[in-house]
């Protein structure tokens, strides 16, 4: 087992670990505010939560096994995912409407379940580059090895969360240009990943890791800028109790911060002749 593939691993644990606390937090809030009447809404906190312990058991594991608990985890991350994305698109659909702008808007949000999905398959990834016959590397879709997968994953992710954060500001009327960032950047970091993947350019692999490294800090940034938004209803933070509620949702915006460390793990696996 190679130094990389253990580094790789761990680094994806990271990424995995980032996503699964921006689920936590934000599904508790967003739960919390629909008062838990499904108990349901308690699985995401609770499988998010685990997640969040195993990827930090991961990050600082030198091993080069797979490790079952983690593995295991990762994989009811992915099933929660799914069973929440039904869940959230049920909520939609059975409002008067259906899918019209407004349910759109403020029924339960349809891409805020794929987050811990994803969280789960980077956990998963991580502990398959630990093994030593890796699904990911075995040529079983379209002979796409390791860095290929991950590269799909973390682009189509960063995509995904972006279309999320787009029907969000839009709602917003864009009344901050800032807000134009998370709509134009991850994508843009996204397709030009999706695309270094399948050409192996050089050249646009350098570019790819300046704009994913763009993306996880604006991913950070947002989080500032939504506290900021929070600040500026009535009464600021000394309402915070109806403010974090009613405000931009604070733990999303590190969501693009995790998609991207994985795009840049994706990258160097693509920078190696075993993943060729």
């Amino acid at each position: 087992m190679s130094e990389l593939h253990v580094r790789s691993a761990r680094r994806l644990s990271e990424a995995s670990g980032i996503l699964a606390l921006a689920v936590l937090l934000d599904s508790a809030v967003e739960h919390y505010r629909g008062s838990f009447k499904n108990p349901a809404m308690l699985l995401p906190l609770a499988v998010s939560a685990l997640t969040i312990g195993v990827n930090l058991h991961g990050r600082s594991d030198l091993r080069d096994t797979a490790h079952r608990v983690r593995r295991g985890v990762g994989l009811a991350a992915l099933l929660t995912g799914a069973g929440g994305t039904a869940f959230h698109l049920y909520n939609v659909l059975k409002r008067p409407g259906r899918l019209d702008w407004q349910n759109l808007f403020y029924g339960a949000p349809l891409g805020a379940p794929a987050a811990i999905g994803l969280a789960g398959i980077l956990a998963m990834a991580a502990e398959s580059l630990r093994a030593g016959s890796s699904p990911l590397r075995a040529d079983r879709v379209g002979n796409y090895p390791a860095g290929r997968l991950l590269a799909a994953v973390s682009g189509l992710g960063l995509i995904g969360t972006a279309a999320e954060a787009a029907l969000l500001h839009f709602r917003g009327a864009f009344h901050n240009p800032v807000m134009i960032a998370p709509v134009t950047l991850p994508p843009a970091a996204g397709v030009l990943l999706l695309h270094t993947a399948a050409t192996r350019h050089r050249a646009h692999g350098r570019a790819t890791r300046w704009l994913l490294r763009a993306t996880g800090v604006m991913g950070l940034m947002g989080s500032a800028f939504h506290a900021w938004g929070v600040q500026r209803n009535m009464g600021g933070w000394r309402n915070w109790r109806q403010n974090v509620l009613n405000g931009p949702p604070l733990p999303a915006p590190p969501s693009f911060t995790g998609l991207a460390l994985a795009g840049l793990v994706a990258l160097s696996l693509l920078g190696k002749r075993s993943d060729g």
